[in-house]
C-alpha cells in the first residue's frame, strides 16, 4: 500500500489539475485497482490539497516536468548594425524547444511591429512541419513589442 501511495502523491504532483477521480483512472491504466475515497484520503494525510486549489499553487519545478515534451520559449535578443545609415538596432526573434534544445533564429527586423510578428506566428505554427507545431505552452517574457500581437494570434489559430 505505501508504494500505491507514493504513486498517488507522485501523479497528484505532477498533474494539479487532476482530481481524486482522475488519478483513480490512470492508476486504474496502469492495472492499480484504487478507490476514489482512498486516494483522496492519501493526499489529505500527504497534505495534498483537493486538484481544484492544487492546480492554482502550480509551481514551476511541477509545471516543468509535467509539460516538458510540448514546451517551448520565445523572446528577442538585439543587435546593433552599422549601416549607410548608421547604427541601427534589429531585434532577433528566436525560438527554443526546451526539450530538444533546439533554437531557431526565425527573423529580424529594426520595427518589431505586428505584421513582423504575424509572419513570425505563420511561420512557426502553420505547416506541417513548422518548429513550433505541437508546442501547448510557449513561455516568454511580457515585453510589448510582441506580446499583444503574438498572443492574438495565436489565440486566433
Amino acid at each position: 500500500m505505501k508504494e500505491i501511495a507514493r504513486l498517488i502523491v507522485k501523479v497528484a504532483k505532477e498533474s494539479p489539475s487532476w482530481g481524486y477521480r482522475r488519478i483513480q483512472g490512470a492508476l486504474s491504466e496502469l492495472g492499480h485497482s484504487v478507490a476514489h475515497n482512498t486516494v483522496k484520503k492519501v493526499l489529505k494525510d500527504s497534505g495534498i490539497e483537493p486538484a481544484p486549489e492544487r492546480s492554482k499553487k502550480t509551481s514551476w519545478s511541477q509545471f516543468l516536468p509535467s509539460h516538458w515534451e510540448t514546451l517551448g520559449a520565445a523572446d528577442f535578443f538585439t543587435a546593433e548594425v552599422w549601416t549607410l545609415g548608421g547604427l541601427v538596432t534589429f531585434y532577433v526573434f528566436f525560438v527554443v524547444q526546451l526539450k530538444t534544445r533546439r533554437v531557431k533564429m526565425v527573423g529580424s527586423t529594426a520595427n518589431p511591429n505586428a505584421l513582423f510578428m504575424k509572419q513570425v506566428a505563420v511561420e512557426l505554427t502553420s505547416y506541417e512541419d513548422s518548429f513550433l507545431r505541437g508546442t501547448t505552452h510557449l513561455i516568454r517574457d511580457g515585453d510589448k513589442k510582441f506580446t499583444q500581437q503574438f498572443d492574438s494570434i495565436l489565440n486566433d489559430s
